[in-house]
Parts: structure tokens; C-alpha cells; sequence
């Protein structure tokens, strides 16, 4: 696999949500877009995707990818990611 897409989840009181940096070219700014849970899922089965989950309040960010052990992905995104 030639490129994966990184999204990163963000947790909060309020909810969480996926993002991911669209990356403009050298004189624009990059762009932050919100992408859909179930774009999120799709991507991540078809091993092409890295996934970063970020603690609100924390520094504690943990890196969750197609290999990362069952437990883990449970814990941290749900059992709609489960293989």
C-alpha cells in the first residue's frame, strides 16, 4: 500500500469527531476537514488508514491502525471497527 489516509478522532466531554488535513499546495494554508464516522470505518477495514485518537484535557494520543490489537480498537473506537 503506496498511501494510507491519517484521520485523528477527538474525544471531549461534548462528543468526539474524526478529522483529517487536506494538504493545499506551498502558498495556501492546509485545510482541517470533518469526515464522517462511516467514511472513517470504511477506509480503516480496507487497511488504508491510520488512526490517531486524541484526549481532550491530555497530551495522551494513541495510534490505532488495521494490525493494532482488537482489544485496543474496542477501546478506543468502537466495535463498528472491529474486522
Amino acid at each position: 500500500m503506496s498511501s494510507r489516509n491519517v484521520y485523528h478522532k477527538y474525544n471531549s466531554l461534548k462528543g468526539s469527531y474524526f478529522t483529517r488535513t487536506q494538504v493545499k499546495i506551498k502558498h495556501h494554508q492546509d485545510k482541517l476537514r470533518y469526515i464522517r464516522e462511516e467514511t472513517v470505518i470504511k477506509q480503516f477495514k480496507e487497511d488504508n488508514a491510520i488512526i490517531y485518537v486524541h484526549f481532550d484535557g491530555t497530551d495522551r494520543v494513541v495510534e490505532l491502525d488495521f494490525f493494532s490489537a482488537e482489544e485496543d480498537v474496542l477501546k478506543y473506537l468502537g466495535k463498528k471497527f472491529i474486522k
